[in-house]
């Protein structure tokens, strides 16, 4: 059985609606992580995804995060959210908050996450701390998956580059988050519990960037990151036939900042 599986922080699920639509049609996956849903989950545009043959399970509040399932394998055993996920407490709040940011399903023959890994800011803010802390319990969520036979992977924005070969200039990110010690080592953590790095072929260019920033031009001089990842267990790493970043979907007007990034399987 051949599975092609995707992962795609969207920026906003409402503002990219027609580029999502099109890109389904035209790229044809079985299951789609989304990120950065940036609306609620009774707001997800739920009806015209269905109308392509999708199901949806969605996990969102309205503001910047929110995360999704696409399937047209089915859904089953849905969790929304990690187990014993840490909050965030913002300056000026009274409590700390449990954000939207992970989603798991099992889709046919494979189990996915979908997440959306906190930013960390700067990296003497309490959200860096707050990342770092997110992604210890991310490791403990995903322990009994990572050492299972059914194929299992963690796919989504984790907002870390693996190594300095996956930033256009490391220099450029000296003393920033997203490519700290600190940061790589929690990356090297999940890697310790049984998920390997599904790295994706580049459609042009030398490395497989996953993000460009909106200014500066960062996207048509290739100015890029990759930090769009696909974590997976040794049953799904081992089906893997192809993987590749869709640069086409991050061209033109109204786009995410990030790429698809698609993986096919034989299961």
């Amino acid at each position: 059985m051949t599975v092609r599986i995707a992962t795609w922080n969207i920026n906003s699920v409402t503002a990219r609606l027609p580029k999502l639509l099109e890109w389904l049609e035209s790229a044809a996956p079985d299951v789609l992580c989304l990120q950065e849903l940036k609306c609620a989950a009774d707001a997800f545009p739920h009806e015209e995804v269905r109308a392509l043959g999708y199901e949806t399970a969605a996990h969102g509040s309205g503001r910047w995060n929110g995360v999704a399932v696409l399937s047209k394998l089915g859904l089953e055993d849905v969790v929304r959210g990690l187990p014993e996920q840490p909050g965030y407490q913002a300056d000026d709040a009274l409590l700390p908050e449990v954000e939207p940011r992970a989603i798991g399903a099992t889709c046919g023959p494979v189990r996915v996450w979908s997440v959306y890994v906190p930013n960390g800011r700067e990296v003497d803010h309490a959200h860096y701390r707050y990342k770092l802390a997110w992604l210890e319990t991310l490791r403990q969520s995903v322990l009994e998956d990572a050492a299972g036979e059914r194929p299992f992977a963690v796919l989504g924005d984790f907002n870390i580059a693996p190594s300095d070969e996956d930033v256009f200039d490391p220099a450029a990110f000296a003393g920033l988050t997203h490519v700290t010690e600190p940061e790589r080592a929690a990356l090297a953590a999940l890697h310790e519990a049984g998920l390997q790095d599904v790295v994706p072929r580049p459609l042009k260019y030398d490395r497989p960037y996953t993000y460009w920033d909106y200014r500066q031009l960062a996207f048509p001089k290739n100015r890029g990151m990759r930090i769009d990842l696909t974590l997976a267990n040794k049953a799904f790493a081992d089906a893997v036939t192809d993987s590749y970043v869709d640069r086409e979907a991050r061209k033109g007007k109204g786009t995410s900042d990030h790429a698809p990034v698609v993986v096919d399987l034989e299961v």
